[in-house]
């Protein structure tokens, strides 16, 4: 079961460039959807007891919102520290953050576009950040990679590392890498994944994994593959959202 300040979840995601909402949501309730992003990653399997999940802050663009160095399972509204976009939390108050928080940090930086950064070590796509195969769309709710999805190499920005990005270069290495993209993936380590928001961002975060599955089961069939087309992409894009899913996976999340 998840925490009482999961349950009671006010707006159903930061939107900040969505058409329509005037004014920032509360605090309360962006952390309380952040927190949110996090039990949903962990219980759909593309999180486990490393990842992580941050959000900008709203009204404060040289800002971000991103939980403690803890399990993304465990996390609750208290764990939620702020940092500027030096990698530093604000007011850490004994809190240890995670050590990988320059990779939202420095995308946040660099790209500004992107509200919410999901990073993950999700098992289905590191064959693809391994070898030579290129992630590609297979149907519509993975559409998003048709833009391409860049393989970040860690030894050409840094030589023999331990494969974290642990610091300020790194991290813009990184967002270097993902360039214009939604996703990157890591070699050796997992991926990274970007949307404007909360909700969307969890969304591709999930068919960003189930698409690396099904891509697996389709190779090894044999036989020709047909991916989606740029422009089948560019049609769908509109549907990117997956605001229906969100409650679903609330639910499930929460054991309901």
């Amino acid at each position: 079961m998840l925490r009482r300040d999961f349950l009671a979840l006010g707006a159903l995601a930061f939107l900040p460039q969505q058409p329509g909402r005037d004014g920032a949501p509360p605090i309360a309730d962006v952390i309380a959807d952040l927190v949110a992003g996090n039990h949903i990653l962990a219980a759909e399997g593309i999180l486990d007891g490393y990842g992580h999940i941050s959000v900008r802050r709203h009204g404060n663009r040289e800002r971000f919102m991103l939980a403690r160095s803890v399990a993304p399972e465990l996390v609750a509204a208290a764990d939620i520290l702020e940092f500027g976009l030096n990698g530093e939390p604000i007011d850490a108050n004994g809190k240890i953050p995670y050590k990988e928080r320059f990779i939202h940090s420095e995308i946040y930086r660099a790209r500004a576009d992107v509200n919410a950064i999901v990073h993950c070590h999700t098992p289905s796509l590191i064959p693809f950040a391994d070898s030579s195969v290129p992630l590609r769309p297979m149907y519509h709710q993975s559409a998003f990679l048709a833009a391409g999805v860049p393989v970040f190499e860690i030894r050409q920005a840094a030589g023999m590392t331990n494969m974290l990005v642990e610091t300020a270069p790194l991290g813009a290495a990184l967002a270097k890498s993902l360039a214009d993209k939604p996703a990157v993936l890591m070699r050796g380590n997992g991926a990274v994944v970007t949307a404007y928001s909360i909700l969307n961002v969890v969304g591709r975060s999930i068919y960003l994994d189930l698409n690396a599955r099904i891509q697996a089961q389709a190779i090894a069939l044999g036989g020709k593959i047909t991916y989606i087309d740029p422009e089948e992409a560019r049609k769908y894009a509109a549907s990117d959202n997956y605001s229906r899913a969100w409650e679903l996976w609330k639910r499930k999340a929460a054991g309901k």
